[in-house]
């Protein structure tokens, strides 16, 4: 059977992305200072403006106006006439504390109440969390978004060491890949949008871009004569950035997992410290997904975590591995509830997760960076 799947990455100058790497930013001040900091941050961008507003809790002092005009020097955004710039930026804050209802239960949690031995906090909200991992990449990665995510971190790389001189940093990929009986078997189409100066021709544009990133990072073997490009495909891409569209921390959450490939959530990542399952819970179902393909226990695994607000154990625990498993799903999920400490608490010392490790996770994926903790291969 022949089938399409699509999926798509931005570069770290999408107005997105720029309030995920603000978030993260704040996040990692606050953690070096004070591991046990309480922190939900979003950021807002628009033209030239940003706005920093939700609830940290934390003994740390932190000076969230330069940490915010220094991740955006980080990001490239250091020309007022491009639309946003670093150094003249407005930028307005509005931070309170965690809500004390929420915190109760976080604090405390609900089996410590009823007198159990189980010492964790309570999960900061509700909700539920999907891990994946899959055999289609030496990362064990869906194919479609591991290609989508190398084409834009070169988009980066090749602007930032001045390889070319004119591009800026908005942009985004999109990757289809065909399958044939479930097996990745070449690219279909790919398209690039990358944000430029008015200096450099379309052409010009279109040639480089083919040369220097889809003929560097895309798999030769994959593409073939009929796969398709389509590079700037509206024409000019000159007005991006937060002059082009305004951005938003946490909308990008597609582009952060697994390209739709899997299920999602809902739950968006930067900006929260550990305590909020969205992220860590996340974290450790990619952690156990990947080693239940490594450890050559399925070929493809889908994990999903549950939790509510002020509990510390998950609701539910599901497994699936697509009738790819050597053995039962449910001997699996059993298999997962005997070695792993699935409370807040127990995630967040397994995973080391209270260092200031986050901007490292905001840009072109948080899953398949080997150098992250919950990447890392364990026998089980």
């Amino acid at each position: 059977m022949r089938k399409l799947f699509t999926s798509e990455s931005v570069t770290e100058g999408h107005p997105d992305k720029i309030c995920d790497y603000i978030s993260d930013s704040i996040l990692d001040a606050y953690l070096e200072k004070d591991t046990k900091a309480r922190v939900a941050c979003e950021a807002v961008v628009a033209k030239n403006q940003v706005f920093i507003t939700g609830q940290i809790t934390s003994s740390a002092n932190v000076n969230i106006e330069k940490i915010t005009r220094q991740a955006i020097k980080e990001i490239g955004y250091n020309n007022e006439n491009i639309g946003f710039d670093f150094k003249t930026c407005k930028i307005d804050i509005n931070i309170t504390k965690q809500s004390k209802d929420i915190a109760q239960g976080v604090d405390k949690s609900l089996e410590q109440k009823n007198g159990s031995n189980i010492v964790s906090e309570g999960a900061g909200d509700q909700g539920m969390m999907f891990g994946f991992a899959c055999n289609e990449t030496e990362e064990l990665m869906p194919l479609p978004i591991s290609i989508s995510h190398k084409i834009t971190k070169r988009l980066a790389d090749i602007r930032k060491n001045k390889e070319v001189n004119y591009l800026l940093p908005d942009g985004k990929a999109q990757v289809t890949v065909e399958y044939e009986n479930e097996f990745p078997k070449r690219i279909d189409t790919i398209v690039i949008s990358a944000q430029h100066k008015n200096t450099v021709s379309l052409e010009q544009l279109k040639q480089d871009i083919l040369s220097l990133v889809i003929q560097k990072v895309v798999p030769l073997n994959l593409l073939d004569s009929s796969t398709k490009f389509f590079i700037n495909p509206t024409g000019m891409f000159v007005i991006g950035g937060p002059l082009g569209d305004s951005g938003l921390t946490g909308r990008k959450i597609m582009v952060d997992t697994y390209g739709s490939y899997s299920r999602h959530g809902g739950g968006a990542f930067s900006g929260k410290d550990a305590t909020k399952v969205d992220r860590s819970a996340a974290y450790m179902a990619r952690f156990i997904a990947k080693n239940i393909v490594a450890n050559g226990l399925s070929q493809k695994c889908e994990i999903q975590l549950s939790y509510a607000i002020g509990v510390a154990q998950p609701i539910s625990t599901y497994v699936d591995t697509f009738k790819t498993g050597i053995i039962p799903d449910e001997k699996i999920a059993q298999i997962i509830k005997n070695k792993f400490n699935l409370t807040p608490r127990g995630i967040i010392e397994y995973l080391n997760l209270e260092k200031p490790i986050y901007k490292q996770t905001t840009n072109y994926g948080h899953f398949g960076k080997p150098y992250l903790p919950w990447e890392q291969s364990i026998k089980l």
